[in-house]
Formats: structure tokens, sequence, C-alpha cells
């Protein structure tokens, strides 16, 4: 009886047991004094809303990075140890929160309505979603503090760190203004990886050692090939139907403004590359150079051996 009461707890509108989104209408409103409900995305009036906005961000971003490594070129690397703990700790619970949301929100309309109708309909850009994918959006300014902590321990700087913090910000920008319904898989799928990564670099930064650091680039490598299949084809669907119905493989229309699937299209094509080379460069060549090493320590023994042969 105990045990059929739980399971009564689960439905399509609560998949977690429990209705999530009344006790995040309370946060939202204790913070910012307004319901979630009422929330709308409203270029140039919501905050951080114009390209203006999120121009100057990137353009500080950059400055403050490039000019913090070289301010600090000739001081000792700071560690930061508890603050960076507790930045980390705090983007897998945001993360992790955002992600159980997105996915209360989004279960009934897939079961209900079907996959195409979740990527493709107007109707799937619900008022709910916008405020997640807005919430969303601004994290990936807080992100960018991930680079900060990078500067001030002395660290490399690597193209792919700093050009995707900053791309993903400018993408999930575009998507929100193109209202591109198709926005919630590269999020989900985003957000699950990001949930591993923030909870690996907390438990590193504690002195832990964890095993599966390889999988997270595996991970992220994936969910841009997952990403491509279905922005591609909803792409290629808006386009046929819009100005080449005769062509095969569409599936009608697609939401979103045309710029926005471009921009997307390009950049998550760019981070797949991106990151298969950063994969090859530090798992694959690190697997070699043991072995290299082993070989060239043979090599040495080797001649050493015929040279003591010789010298008999």
């Amino acid at each position: 009886m105990a045990a059929q009461q739980v399971l009564d707890k689960f439905s399509l509108e609560t998949p977690f047991g429990v209705a999530l989104w009344p006790y995040f209408d309370k946060v939202y409103t204790a913070a910012t004094g307004k319901s979630a409900n009422s929330f709308a995305f409203i270029e140039g009036v919501t905050p951080l809303s114009t390209q203006r906005e999120v121009l100057i961000a990137c353009v500080t971003y950059l400055i403050v990075i490039f000019g913090g490594q070289y301010v600090l070129r000739s001081a000792s690397a700071f560690k930061f140890k508890l603050l960076f703990q507790i930045h980390n700790l705090l983007l897998t619970i945001v993360s992790l929160s955002l992600l159980v949301l997105l996915i209360e929100q989004l279960l009934p309309i897939i079961v209900k309505h079907g996959v195409l109708h979740a990527i493709c309909s107007t109707e799937g850009w619900t008022q709910r979603l916008e405020l997640l994918y807005y919430l969303n959006y601004l994290v990936k300014y807080w992100e960018l503090a991930d680079t900060v902590f990078l500067v001030v321990k002395k660290k490399k700087l690597e193209f792919l760190h700093y050009f995707h913090h900053s791309m993903t910000m400018v993408l999930c920008y575009t998507q929100l203004v193109g209202r591109t319904t198709v926005s919630w898989v590269p999020i989900v799928l985003n957000l699950t990886v990001h949930v591993a990564m923030y909870w690996y670099y907390f438990q590193t930064s504690r002195g832990l050692r964890i095993w599966w650091k390889k999988y997270l680039t595996t991970m992220q490598i994936c969910q841009f090939l997952i990403d491509l299949v279905i922005i591609y084809a909803c792409s290629y669907s808006y386009f046929t139907f819009t100005y080449a119905p005769y062509l095969p493989g569409g599936f009608g229309d697609c939401a979103g403004t045309e710029g926005a699937a471009a921009f997307g299209c390009a950049l998550l094509t760019s981070y797949l590359f991106l990151f298969i080379n950063f994969y090859r460069q530090t798992y694959k060549v690190k697997a070699k150079q043991p072995r290299n090493a082993a070989l060239k320590a043979s090599e040495i023994k080797s001649t050493q051996a015929k040279s003591k042969s010789v010298k008999a």
C-alpha cells in the first residue's frame, strides 16, 4: 500500500514524484519580486537581451583574461581553493536544477505531442521553457569565471576553452532571440555534461583522483554529434519546406529564424572538430608517449648490449 502511494506520486507532469515548478516559482518570486509565470524575454527590455550587451560582454571577457595574464605575468599563482570549490559546487547544483526543471516541462510535451512537435512547432516554445532558456543563458556569463580561475592560477589558456565559453554565451542569446524551438536539445545535453563536469572539478579541487576524466570529453563529443544530427535535420527541413519543397527528406516547417539556425549549425560544427582535436591531442598523444619512451629505452639497452659484446 505504501509502495503504491509512492508510485502514485510519479506521473507525466511529476516525473520526479513532486511538482518542482511551484517550488521554483517561490524561489524566483523571492529573488525578483515577480512570479516566474509572468516572465517574458523582450529584446531591448530584458537584461542582456541586445547584441550590444553581448558584444560588450565578449570583449570585456577577452580583455580581462588576456589583460589579467599580462598583469600577473611576474606574480606567483593564486590558489583560491575554497572559492574555486564553492564556484564548482554551486554550478553543479544550478546546472542540475535547470536540467530537472527542463525535463519536467519537456516530458509532457514530448509524450503527448511527439518529438517532432517538441523540436519544430511554435507551440513547443512555452513561457516556462523560455524562462529556463534565459536562466541557462545567464549561467553562461557566470561560467566565464572558469577562465578567470585559470588566469589567476597561471594555467595555460587553450583556444578551445575561451572560444567555447564566449561563443556558447552568444549561441544561447541567438537562440533566445530567434525563438528556436529545438533549443532544448543542446541545452539539455549541455546541462547534463556540465553537471558531471563541474562535479568533477569540485571533487578534484578537494584533492580526489577521478578515474572518469577522459570520458567527460567523450561525453562532449557525443553531445555535439547528437546536437548536429537533430539541428541539421531541423534546418534542412525548414529550408526545403521554405525554398525547395520538391526535395525529399523534410518533415515540414521548423520554428526559429534562419540566422539563428545558420549560426547554431556553424558553431556546433566547429565545436565538434575542436573537441575531437582536443581529445586526440590530450589522450591519444599522451598514450603514445609511454610506448615511445619504452621503445627508446629498449633501443638504448640493445645498443649498450651490442657495444659490450663488441668490446668483449
